[in-house]
């Protein structure tokens, strides 16, 4: 059987986003409409849904970065009938899940609150995905800095993910305190096992780029990789901000994970400074999303800033601010970093011929995003103020006084949607690789 390992994951990838962006517009619509689908979903499994959906989407997204750079780095391809093992084993999680969210079989903790059973097959596929491609890096001797990245990640990803459960023994979960500590603690863990992934993709594509391929033995990089295994091991303090615990865990948390953007910006920056003298990037579509996380990182570390100061922190605390950050790292940064590889290896197209659909279909995303972003940001603004009024309106004239918002979140959510459903089209209906 025929199977391209990366391609396999980076397809079913591009499948969830549009899934995930599907249930994201009906859980908007709810706030519009509540009646809306209230009976056979409801916002209670529509949230969900549209969450694990985008989860989902990076960490599938992620392996396939992987499996595409390390076959060709290496020149080597991975075991094939276990790739499509490990595919198996995540086909069989979502469907699983959806499932399980459908009929509102919930058993899980935030952001993974499907029935515990089908955490198993995640699991199988990741130690799979282990013994498939990490005996495939250590073929050789010489690891730049994205084989680092990439290695901590999947390694992290799994002893963080085995974590994520630890609530179902007695001890954690009849502690209050101590179970939200674990789970808040593990949801940034994972985001910093990916981002290890994830920035590491983008270390590659730079070089791959750039013919001197200067940033995977460069010291600067090294010294974000090692800043970024400090970040995921311990910047999870942000998370736990509103919990009784010490002020450093917290404030330790923020400056390693501000840290880590300040450097990812600078060499993407010194990079593109260097690298323009030698080739035109603009022309260049892949590198186009490479720049557009450079941006992203620059506004959602301008706003967890923001966030980190405690007076601020009161107020946007469970808000739509919150939602908009989370918005603007998986979509903004992450989402770009899997897009620019998505068209590094599946779109074959001679850089001159590329359409206006295109072009189009990237500045929709951008523009989208930022609308959708920034009225996020202005609901959690005003969310925050009212619960921490000394006599606030009812809640329910808060919610309309918020409608308006509401509405442009779900025009700017179809303008992403029509982007990624472009993208989509031309990334996996045309002759690829």
């Amino acid at each position: 059987m025929k199977i391209n390992n990366g391609k396999l994951f980076i397809t079913t990838a591009l499948l969830l986003l549009v899934l995930a962006l599907c249930f994201g517009l009906l859980s908007v619509i709810t706030y519009l409409f509540p009646y809306f689908l209230k009976e056979e979903l409801g916002f209670s499994a529509l949230r969900p849904l549209h969450v694990s959906m985008a989860i989902f989407w990076i960490i599938l997204g992620a392996t396939g970065c992987i499996y595409y750079s390390v076959e060709e780095y290496i020149q080597k391809k991975a075991n094939k009938n276990l790739a499509l093992i490990q595919w198996a084993f995540w086909i069989i999680a979502i469907l699983g899940i959806i499932h399980s969210y459908i009929n509102h079989n919930f058993g899980g903790r935030e952001y993974w609150e499907f029935n515990t059973i089908w955490a198993i097959p995640i699991l199988i596929a990741w130690i799979l995905f282990m013994f498939n491609i990490i005996p495939l890096m250590i073929s050789i001797k010489r690891w730049p800095v994205y084989f680092w990245m990439w290695f901590t990640g999947i390694v992290f990803f799994l002893f963080t993910f085995i974590e994520n459960y630890l609530w179902t023994i007695p001890y954690f979960r009849e502690n209050l305190i101590l179970d939200m500590t674990v789970q808040w603690k593990v949801n940034g863990s994972l985001v910093g096992a990916w981002n290890q992934i994830l920035y590491g993709t983008a270390f590659y594509l730079m070089d791959k780029f750039d013919n001197k391929k200067t940033i995977g033995g460069s010291k600067l990089a090294f010294f974000m990789y090692f800043l970024g295994l400090f970040n995921l091991m311990f910047n999870w303090g942000h998370h736990i901000y509103t919990l009784p615990t010490e002020n450093y865990i917290r404030y330790i948390g923020y400056i390693v994970s501000m840290t880590e953007w300040v450097f990812f910006l600078k060499i993407i920056w010194y990079w593109k400074k260097e690298i323009n003298s030698t080739l035109n990037l603009n022309k260049v579509y892949s590198y186009k999303f490479i720049a557009a996380t450079n941006v992203w990182v620059f506004l959602n570390m301008g706003q967890a800033i923001l966030m980190s100061i405690p007076a601020l922190n009161l107020y946007t605390h469970g808000t739509h601010v919150t939602v908009a950050h989370a918005m603007g790292t998986t979509i903004g940064i992450n989402s770009m970093i899997i897009l620019s590889t998505c068209f590094t290896f599946l779109y074959n197209s001679k850089q001159s011929t590329i359409p206006n659909t295109m072009n189009f279909a990237f500045w929709l995303l951008q523009i989208s995003l930022f609308i959708f972003w920034t009225t996020l940001n202005w609901a959690g603004i005003i969310k925050g103020i009212w619960q921490l009024s000394i006599e606030p309106i009812p809640f329910s004239e808060m919610m309309e006084s918020l409608r308006p918002l509401f509405v442009t979140i779900y025009i700017s959510g179809v303008g992403i949607f029509v982007a990624i459903l472009l993208l989509v089209k031309n990334l996996l209906w045309r002759k690829s690789g």
